[in-house]
């Protein structure tokens, strides 16, 4: 099995050769073409950032221990802003499951049980325990918050944007 980095820049050069695979070949509609990550997460709809998302970031796919400093990394880049909002979804949807706040502070070792008193290494602890516990709930917090997205490098999530480049970049 090639290396990371191996894997890395034999993905580019097959996008580069344009050799891709398109998520959905039937979509032409050129609104729909999207010239980088930021135009997807601004223009796509909920359900299209969920519809592609869905299939990639899900433990079957990466596993939770390849995902986990990924998702470290990402979290600390976000600007604090957007890591309030992604721990505030995570911490409303996970009290739909029943979890609440403070047990998700003791269970996980959390500073604070308030999304916006909560560090990088506290948000990143609760997207790995959703991640590898709640992988639909971790779909739809990506599929409202995006921003994450732009910052994990793991091969694999660069293999499934990849493939989500394909369709944002249309046929240019």
């Amino acid at each position: 099995m090639p290396s990371s980095d191996e894997y890395k820049r034999q993905i580019m050069r097959d996008l580069a050769g344009g050799n891709v695979e398109s998520i959905d070949e039937s979509a032409t509609d050129p609104s729909k073409e999207y010239a980088n990550f930021d135009d997807f997460a601004k223009r796509s709809s909920r359900d299209e950032r969920k519809k592609a998302f869905g299939r990639a970031f899900h433990p079957n796919q990466i596993p939770s221990n390849q995902m986990e400093p990924d998702l470290r990394q990402a979290i600390s880049q976000i600007k604090p802003n957007e890591r309030d909002d992604v721990a505030k979804e995570f911490l409303k949807q996970l009290g739909k499951r029943g979890l609440s706040e403070r047990d998700l502070q003791s269970q996980l070792s959390l500073s604070s049980h308030h999304h916006n008193k909560m560090n990088a290494d506290d948000v990143s602890k609760l997207a790995a325990f959703t991640y590898h516990n709640h992988p639909d709930i971790f779909q739809d917090v990506l599929a409202d918050q995006p921003a994450v997205l732009k910052f994990l490098s793991n091969p694999l999530v660069g293999a499934a944007l990849g493939a989500i480049a394909a369709r944002w970049m249309g046929r240019r």
